[in-house]
């Protein structure tokens, strides 16, 4: 009887669909004392912070939460459990209209197979219930595989338990990439409007080259503000990425990239900083004004790169496309889906390698 009751209240205190008897023999293992990737500041109070804004001064309100938010993230470990739950203590909580639930507060699971990181699985918790454990996957085989966990995109979190069958291991692995390359942008950068967090571009960059981006996207704040450049010079890594196009006006453009460029380059002599060109927003297709004042961004960092590319060594320009032939990769009009993200990374990884190869890093 006594038994019953402690299976009971175990379900209860969980928030375990169909908890049984088993399922009181479990291990609870704190994600950062795994192997956290895609972190550009390994030393944050909050290990799943990405900015330590005690240290680091100037942002507004909204991006000291997103700072905070644990987008990019991933944790990278090993298991032979059959199962793998997830129990959160969330901070702040965002709900962007254009991003689904899994994306802002839920989780996102691949396993390594032959080489490649296959999708595995994906859930959150419903609204008001984000504190029950969330059942990601069971049923798997007890043989040992190679994990790769991504963390909420939108969400703040203070604790992350991976909950695991008892007897099982649980450990960390290496970081199964290679390199440090900071990567600073927009809410494309951020991972507005995918599905799953593993499905921004950046994380897919990632897994299909190996080389480590560290993301710091901020959605409608990467702007070239100097406390960012102040913050991205104390970052320790061996190149940069910026979508830094995509918000500012073309007053901010022409006002704030030198600065910007001379601030980093200042702190990262030698270094690739690689600047990729705004992409093509879907919703300029027929709006007369939206395609004025995106034409107006595009003409004001075209020009301003010319000259930054000519004026300051180890200095590039790329140019992304996330649209497909058929203008239904977008979620918005403004966010590509999961597939233009796909188009962007692939449209993004030979120009980015080649640059990279010309420093050593590949």
């Amino acid at each position: 009887m006594k038994k019953t009751i402690a299976v009971i209240l175990a379900a209860f205190l969980l928030g375990i669909p169909g908890l049984n008897a088993q399922s009181q023999n479990l291990t609870f293992t704190e994600a950062s004392t795994l192997t956290l990737t895609g972190k550009l500041f390994p030393d944050t109070p909050n290990p799943y912070h990405r900015v330590d804004t005690v240290k680091f001064k100037g942002f507004t309100k909204g991006e000291n939460l997103q700072v905070r938010e644990s987008s990019g993230i991933a944790v990278a470990f090993r298991t032979n459990s059959p199962f793998i739950h997830i129990k959160t203590e969330y901070g702040t909580i965002q709900y962007p209209m254009n991003t689904n639930g899994i994306a802002a507060k839920g989780y996102d699971l691949y396993i390594r197979e032959n080489g490649k990181w296959i999708f595995a699985a994906a859930g959150a918790r419903g609204n008001g219930n984000e504190d029950e454990v969330l059942e990601l996957i069971k049923n798997m085989d007890r043989q040992m595989h190679e994990c790769l966990l991504y963390l909420p995109l939108y969400s703040e979190v203070k604790s992350v338990k991976i909950i695991t069958e008892a007897g099982s291991v649980i450990e960390a692995i290496p970081n199964p990439f290679r390199h440090r390359v900071g990567i600073f942008g927009s809410s494309y950068t951020h991972g507005s409007s995918t599905s799953r967090g593993g499905m921004t571009y950046p994380a897919q960059f990632t897994r299909n080259t190996g080389i480590q981006l560290l993301s710091l996207g901020c959605s409608g704040n990467s702007k070239l503000q100097p406390y960012f450049a102040e913050a991205l010079a104390a970052a320790d890594v061996d190149a940069f990425i910026f979508d830094s196009f995509s918000n500012p006006n073309p007053t901010q453009i022409r006002e704030r990239l030198f600065p910007f460029i001379e601030k980093i380059q200042a702190a990262h002599p030698g270094k690739p900083l690689i600047f990729q060109r705004t992409i093509h927003r879907e919703s300029r297709n027929f709006n007369t004004g939206a395609d004025q004042s995106e034409r107006a961004k595009m003409e004001m960092a075209d020009s301003l790169m010319r000259i930054a590319c000519k004026k300051y060594k180890d200095v590039y320009y790329i140019y992304p496309d996330a649209s497909s032939p058929d203008h239904l990769a977008s979620v918005d009009g403004v966010h590509p889906t999961n597939y233009g993200y796909t188009l962007w990374a692939k449209s993004i990884e030979k120009k980015v390698l080649r640059i990279l190869r010309k420093y050593g890093i590949k």
